[in-house]
């Protein structure tokens, strides 16, 4: 009995201190700290400060001790953005085709400008991280505060990571060799995709970390290795293990099948600009061999060379299953083990294994071990180093620190807002349409990209918590633009908070999320606004086609053109996105109440139906309005890329007015007007302008509530139409 009350007292103990140390990591808005980064358009490497990440629910906050760089990765990333535009454009000619339909239809200048900011911006550099967890998000279970793990964490002092990316490290394994696992892994995941015989002869076509690594790999599982490597230390490294090593010569198939015999297997580690590999892999296979790509080389296949041998060649990604899953990485769910025998996690754990009983030796593998502050000759391009180590021991300064007390005065500004979100929208979007706003704060839950934010828009503040700017009684406006599925609980905690609030669309991604948000305004303390970001009710043109209707019934048909998107981006999730019905399409079921200057009291949606899937991005919404009138919002993805992206009809009493991609409105009937020619937008800059002179001046919201709840209740009763089917009122 008394042993037992003691463990109890020391759990509880345990309990105290995690929760005290989590509270020091995670709640600090002012907190930073180091991270690397890459400009992808100058090419520079930076080392900045940056504020500390949350927690987040399902992962682990780790204190890094030692990190790894990947030569053939990072340094490929880092010529690849000191390049020059041509070099891009030829390294991604998919992007390249895009580009050049957007200059079409948006014309040379504004696609110009929305490339370079796409490419302005930073990439956290790094993914092989050991260190010691200092914080544990909601729902975390098997680890405690001071384990050390490894993770795939970037190159920064203290990382958050999901927990299925997430290792313990064994006793006996330093943190100079846990740094590899994560490469360890990548190889691993590769052997195993090759799936070798006790005794096959399999071939290693580069011989740079993982090369090396996967040598050790082969040899445990009883195989017969020869390495091909150009480079002569690391040819030297493979026969100091025992390895025949050759280099890559024109004649490199030749010597291979002379000297050692045709091979059972290839794995290609390599990374190359050259199109001979594939072709020396294949030309060293056995007939019905098998070749597995780990590395970067270019996909020219002969056809011939695998016709007559029937090849099987096949590419390896990452880590193994679970990789890139959402639900595997960013909600925790893990493969049974009965069907998927090695995910990403239980390869980190295989690896760390054979580290801890010398079957795998990384010592021969380590060129150096740098402190963080002296990472600039890491990257440099004549440093042919193979494993080094980043240390994080030591203080050190960053190259560039975000300003925390400017000179700004924040007082004389009626209106002092802070954005949450620091995403592609607040990026390409919502910052430059605030531009010359009084914005106090910038957050976001990674703190690299509202840092980076912030140092390009002059925003004095940045932080990773929210909540910690709710306290912040100079600012009045909160600005939510992050994923949607996260602006309810962000919205609900601002209006308690007594804060305006500004959320992009949707307001909600289900009915009982708007009533959430609706609960919160009634239960503000103070008056505020609310106002979601439907911003075509502001685009000058849309304001000179309300001036010419005059709310009487009409006819209103939006057609948008809105592209593919791949089918795992988080807008199709139901859980994250809500589907781009409810994530996209309100924006123009709100356009047309708006037009109509009614409230939509039905909707049906007809849907092109798609197999095995509750969603849709292909559908037709039909509207009743209160006035009589009707609207149809045609939601289209399966449009061509060349047609233009949005087109809004409005027909009422002999008249019609035609709105082109909001540069071109022609009426038609009316005696006064036929036309206007401007290319002013789609209203971003008109609705801030507009909000922030409502909140300064004490005026009517910019938007009346029932024309917000009309619209979100609207949208979300369209997606059960197109599920159930038939008229649903919007209550």
């Amino acid at each position: 009995m008394l042993i037992r009350f003691v463990k109890i007292i020391k759990s509880w103990r345990l309990d105290l201190i995690r929760k005290f140390l989590l509270l020091i990591f995670t709640s600090t808005t002012h907190y930073f700290m180091k991270q690397l980064a890459q400009n992808l358009r100058t090419g520079e490497t930076l080392l900045l400060n940056v504020p500390v990440p949350l927690a987040r629910k399902g992962c682990l906050l780790i204190k890094t001790r030692k990190s790894l760089v990947s030569a053939g990765t990072e340094r490929m990333l880092i010529r690849f953005s000191k390049a020059n535009f041509l070099f891009k454009a030829r390294q991604q000619p998919d992007k390249l085709r895009l580009v050049i339909d957007k200059i079409r239809t948006d014309g040379f200048w504004k696609t110009t400008r929305s490339v370079l900011r796409r490419l302005d911006q930073l990439l956290p550099l790094g993914y092989c991280n050991v260190g010691e967890v200092v914080g544990i998000g909601e729902g975390i279970e098997g680890f405690m505060i001071g384990d050390r793990v490894v993770s795939n964490g970037p190159h920064a002092e203290v990382v958050c990571v999901p927990v299925n990316l997430v290792a313990k490290v064994p006793r006996n394994v330093p943190d100079e060799e846990a740094a590899f696992t994560v490469l360890g892994a990548v190889g691993l995941h590769g052997v195993r995709l090759l799936a070798p015989a006790l005794g096959e002869r399999v071939a290693v076509v580069g011989l740079g970390l993982i090369g090396l690594m996967v040598v050790d790999l082969l040899r445990a599982q009883g195989c017969e290795v020869i390495g091909i490597e150009p480079d002569g230390d690391r040819r030297r490294i493979a026969e100091e293990k025992g390895i025949p090593a050759i280099h890559p010569a024109k004649s490199a198939g030749q010597s291979v099948s002379e000297q050692f015999g045709e091979m059972d297997g290839v794995i290609i580690t390599a990374s190359s600009e050259s199109g001979n590999v594939l072709s020396t892999a294949s030309a060293i296979c056995r007939k019905r061999g098998k070749i597995v790509l780990i590395g970067d080389v270019p996909l020219h296949l002969n056809r011939s060379d695998f016709y007559h041998k029937e090849l099987t060649f096949q590419v390896s990604c990452a880590y193994g299953p679970g990789r890139y899953d959402h639900a595997y990485e960013e909600q925790g769910i893990d493969y049974p083990l009965s069907y998927v025998r090695w995910t990403a996690n239980r390869n980190f754990q295989e690896i760390l294994r054979l580290l801890d009983n010398g079957l795998l030796d990384v010592k021969p593998l380590i060129s150096g071990i740098v402190p963080l502050e002296n990472y600039s000759g890491i990257y440099q391009k004549n440093n042919r180093s193979l494993g080094t180590l980043i240390d994080y021991s030591g203080e050190c300064k960053s190259d560039e620190k975000i300003i925390q007390n400017p000179a700004n005065v924040l007082v004389a500004n009626k209106v002092v807002a802070a954005v949450i979100g620091a995403g592609n929208f607040a990026c390409m979007t919502l910052l430059p349409a605030l531009h010359g706003k009084c914005i106090k704060y910038i957050a976001s839950s990674g703190g690299l990209r509202a840092a980076e934010l912030a140092e390009k828009y002059g925003i004095p503040f940045v932080a990773t918590d929210y909540q910690k700017i709710l306290g912040d009684n100079e600012v009045n406006l909160i600005i939510i633009a992050t994923r949607h599925d996260q602006h309810v609980s962000i919205a609900a905690d601002a209006l308690c908070a007594g804060k305006h609030v500004f959320v992009e669309k949707p307001l909600s991604i289900d009915f009982r999320g708007v009533e959430t948000v609706k609960t919160a305004f009634q239960n503000a303390p103070r008056p505020v606004s609310l106002t979601v970001g439907f911003n075509r009710r502001y685009a000058p043109h849309i304001t000179k086609m309300r001036e010419l209707l005059d709310g009487s019934p009409m006819n209103v048909v939006i057609t948008i053109n809105a592209g593919y998107i791949l089918g795992n981006a988080w807008i199709h999730d139901s859980a994250r996105g809500g589907g781009r019905l409810v994530g996209e399409a309100c924006h123009f079921v709100d356009l047309v109440a708006w037009l109509a200057q009614s409230h939509i009291t039905e909707v049906c949606t007809n849907a092109l139906s798609t197999r095995g899937s509750m969603h849709s991005e292909n559908a037709s919404v039909l509207l009743r309005l209160a006035n009589g009138s009707v609207g149809v919002v045609h939601y289209f993805s399966n449009g061509h890329n060349g047609y233009p992206k949005e087109r809004v009809e409005v027909h009422s009493l002999g008249r019609t007015l035609v709105l082109d991609d909001y540069r071109v409105l022609r009426g038609y009937g009316f005696e006064r007007f036929r036309e206007l020619k401007t290319n002013a937008g789609k209203g971003h800059r008109e609705q801030f302008d507009k909000l922030f002179e409502c909140i300064s001046s004490g005026r009517e919201p910019l938007m009346p509530l029932e024309d917000i709840w009309n619209s979100c209740r609207a949208i979300l009763a369209a997606r059960d139409s197109m599920w159930a089917g038939g008229w649903v009122k919007v209550s």
